[in-house]
C-alpha cells in the first residue's frame, strides 16, 4: 500500500483508484463503469468553507447562483466584510436564515481566532474535523466536504452523505441504504484512500441514477 498524499490532481486520483481497484473488486467494477471521476477542487479558506455552507441541500444550479450573488456582495471575501453585511443583503443574495447564522458564526470564529483556517491541522484530520464542527452550524458533512475538496485530504469519508449512501448500497446490492454506522464499516476497507473512493461513488451515483438504477 502506497503512502497517501493529497489528491490534488487527476494523476493522483487515478493512481489512488488504481491501487484500490487492484485489491477490491467492488472498486474495480465501479471504476470500469464510471471511468475516472472529476476532482471538483475548491480553494481552502473562508470563501471555500462558506461556499460549501451555501450549497447545502440545494441543487448545483441554485447553489452556484446564490454563491455568485454572495461573492459579488462580499469583496474581498473576508471575515470582517462578511460580519459587516446586513441580514437584508444576505437574504437578498438568497441565503436562508439558518445559513446566515452559520456564516456569521464562521466569520466571528475567524475574526476571534477560534478557528484559524490558515493553520488548520489537516494532516490530523480528526482534530481538524473537531475544530470545524465546534462552529455553530458546521456539522460533520460540511467539515468532511471542506477537508475533501478544499484540502484534498486522501482519506475523508462522508458517511452521512445521502448520495454516497445510495451509491454504496447499490454497488454492494444491499436491500437498504446503509446508514452512517454501516458506511463507516463498509468504507474501512478503502483506507487510506477513502477520499478517492468517495469521488468514485459520487460519479457512480450519477451514472446509476441516470439509468434509474438508484431510487432517491
Amino acid at each position: 500500500m502506497s503512502e497517501p498524499v493529497r489528491i490534488d490532481n487527476a494523476d493522483r486520483l487515478e493512481s489512488a483508484l488504481a491501487e484500490l481497484a487492484a485489491r477490491d473488486k467492488i472498486i474495480a467494477r465501479v471504476l470500469a463503469e464510471t471511468g475516472l471521476p472529476p476532482l471538483r477542487l475548491r480553494s481552502p479558506g473562508l470563501a471555500g468553507l462558506a461556499r460549501i455552507v451555501v450549497s447545502q441541500q440545494l441543487s448545483v444550479a441554485s447553489a452556484e447562483a446564490i454563491w455568485g450573488r454572495l461573492d459579488a456582495l462580499i469583496v474581498p471575501f473576508d471575515a470582517a466584510r462578511l460580519s459587516a453585511a446586513s441580514d437584508h443583503d444576505l437574504k437578498s443574495a438568497g441565503l436562508s436564515a439558518p445559513k446566515i447564522r452559520t456564516l456569521r458564526a464562521l466569520a466571528d470564529a475567524a475574526r476571534s481566532g477560534a478557528l484559524d483556517l490558515e493553520t488548520l491541522p489537516v494532516d490530523d484530520v480528526e482534530t481538524a474535523h473537531e475544530r470545524l464542527c465546534a462552529i455553530k452550524g458546521i456539522g460533520p458533512w460540511t467539515a468532511d466536504i471542506y477537508l475533501l475538496f478544499c484540502h484534498c485530504h486522501p482519506d475523508v469519508w462522508p458517511v452521512g452523505d445521502l448520495a454516497l449512501q445510495h451509491a454504496v448500497g447499490h454497488a454492494f446490492e444491499l436491500d437498504m441504504r446503509p446508514d452512517a454506522k454501516a458506511m463507516a464499516e463498509l468504507g474501512a476497507r478503502w483506507r487510506p484512500w477513502r477520499g478517492a473512493a468517495a469521488r468514485l461513488f459520487w460519479a457512480y451515483y450519477r451514472v446509476a441514477r441516470g439509468r434509474a438504477g438508484i431510487a432517491v
